[in-house]
């Protein structure tokens, strides 16, 4: 399972990014506020909104991040990595409260309230050029830790956030993604205000920006949903799981092998094994503890539980049909 290892090998790279996220979306979400007020303009608002939301989140996934990180005790025997997606769950469902419906919402009053006034844009211009290059630097860092992980398992960024077990990654990707699509929207929004003198283009922007953030959203809540409800690994995963266990000197086969994500990058591991000649019974407990030792010093595995097979099942064999099957998660 080297490879998928080796992609989720970046705990500080998504702290450092979650870090950058949060500094810049805090900076815009002051500045668009202010400008919001300033021009009274919806598709601002929305953007502020968006951003005060984006804000949140960052802080929900600082805390998923260290309560994730805490080692199995004797209540948590498989550890508390599944905290990560409780908390990530909880800066979606932030992301779309906030952000959609406070969004939407202005837009629809607007649209149906109109407001014709006159009132200069080029504050709110400047401060979206500015939030453009911030959320773009905020992106590049997630675009970088992402294709580094991506590439170490030959997919595609887009392909790899959203199989990736790491929902930090995830959400921050899809989140400064978001952002620099909903900026050039309340941009657009604002410009055909200005170039027409009707408002419904402002309105129309600001419900264009709470649309896209309540899409990226239910994405968001249904990748961390599937996760807590006990995602399997990916048929790669899975089948650089049973050569691992095939290449131990202990074990003759496997006729049954069971991945489930318990956090980001970790796998609990459930197999039937039938061991390698034929020891005496007093030795099997002693040599099925070694191999499971052996497999929870693996990074990705958090917990190894082995027993006998049943005479007669079939052996399982590794596939390489399977690994060109898209992954629906990676480590």
């Amino acid at each position: 399972m080297a490879s998928e290892e080796e992609a989720h090998s970046g705990g500080g790279d998504s702290l450092l990014t979650v870090v950058v996220a949060l500094a810049a979306n805090a900076l815009i979400a002051a500045a668009k506020s202010l400008v919001a007020v300033m021009t009274g303009s919806a598709s601002m608002v929305a953007e502020a909104a968006h951003s005060w939301s984006d804000t949140g989140n960052e802080v929900f996934l600082l805390v998923a991040e260290k309560k994730s990180a805490k080692p199995a005790d004797e209540a948590h025997p498989l550890g508390h990595g599944r905290e990560a997606y409780v908390w990530s769950m909880f800066a979606a469902f932030g992301l779309f409260m906030v952000g959609a419906v406070v969004s939407i919402g202005h837009g629809i009053q607007q649209l149906i309230g109109g407001h014709e006034g006159e009132t200069s844009y080029l504050w709110a211009y400047v401060v979206l050029a500015i939030a453009f290059v911030l959320e773009g630097v905020s992106f590049l860092q997630a675009l970088r830790q992402t294709r580094g992980a991506a590439g170490s398992v030959g997919l595609h960024p887009l392909r790899y956030v959203t199989a990736t077990s790491n929902p930090t990654l995830r959400a921050v990707f899809a989140e400064d993604g978001a952002a620099l699509i909903g900026v050039v929207l309340a941009a657009l929004g604002i410009g055909l205000h200005q170039a027409t003198g009707n408002a419904m283009y402002d309105a129309l922007g600001s419900i264009a920006v709470g649309l896209l953030l309540a899409a990226v959203a239910m994405f968001l809540i249904g990748r961390n949903r599937d996760f807590l409800t006990g995602q399997a690994a990916s048929p790669r995963v899975r089948d650089q799981a049973l050569r691992a266990l095939l290449a131990m000197d202990e074990v003759d086969h496997v006729t049954f092998l069971h991945l489930e994500y318990v956090g980001p990058g970790r796998l609990f591991l459930v197999a039937a094994v039938d061991l390698t000649g034929n020891p005496p019974e007093d030795q099997l407990a002693t040599l099925m503890q070694t191999v499971e030792s052996r497999l929870a010093r693996r990074d990705m595995v958090e917990r190894a539980v082995l027993t006998l097979s049943a005479p007669g099942e079939p052996s399982l064999e590794p596939s390489s049909s399977e690994e060109s099957r898209p992954p629906r998660c990676l480590g």
